[in-house]
């Protein structure tokens, strides 16, 4: 990607991000960069290229955390893990994970499809988590292992509407951990 591609793609997540994807437009990205609209066409297609890019973007670093997660040890631990990393995306990366949790449902066609494919993709992989503890009986073995990943997925996704870059976000994924795996351990049920 040329670096003017690249900075029209850090802009445009910057402005999806404040603005939302409607109401940016290819003027509002024109003048962020100060050039004229129809130089950027140099670079897209559409805004849709732009929307597409930063929502890959989310989901490439929601991903590369997971892969951070070791496969072997304590299930809670790779539970705080992961959420440490799905956190640390949201700080770091903020208007890329704004769009990917936001602002991605304005993708269509076979964009939206791949896109939806990768998210559930990433849910899938915390689910693996929360199923394999119960399996092991490291959590409660009536867990809901789909609505375990999506509570935790949703307290950490809505991060994005008041986490602030440079948070501790080990320590607060360290806090959820505590709050949702606690009341997930239990006792074991028949």
């Amino acid at each position: 990607m040329s670096e003017r591609r690249s900075e029209l793609t850090r802009t445009a997540a910057r402005l999806f991000a404040e603005k939302g994807y409607h109401g940016t437009s290819i003027g509002d990205l024109a003048q962020a960069l100060g050039v004229q609209k129809g130089s950027l066409y140099a670079h897209i297609e559409s805004k849709a290229d732009l929307l597409w890019e930063v929502a890959n973007e989310g989901g490439a670093a929601f991903h590369a955390g997971l892969d951070a997660v070791p496969e072997e040890g304590p299930i809670v631990d790779r539970i705080r893990d992961a959420l440490r990393a799905h956190l640390r995306v949201v700080a770091e990366q903020l208007d890329v994970a704004t769009v990917f949790i936001r602002e991605w449902r304005y993708l269509e066609g076979e964009r939206r499809d791949a896109f939806v494919a990768e998210r559930r993709r990433c849910e899938e992989r915390f689910r693996a988590l929360f199923r394999e503890g119960r399996e092991l009986g490291e959590l409660r073995t009536d867990l809901d292992d789909g609505t375990a990943a999506l509570l935790a997925l949703s307290a950490a996704n809505w991060a994005y509407t008041w986490l602030r870059p440079g948070s501790d976000t080990d320590a607060l994924a360290d806090r959820f951990t505590a709050v949702l795996v606690d009341g997930m351990r239990g006792y074991a049920t028949p």
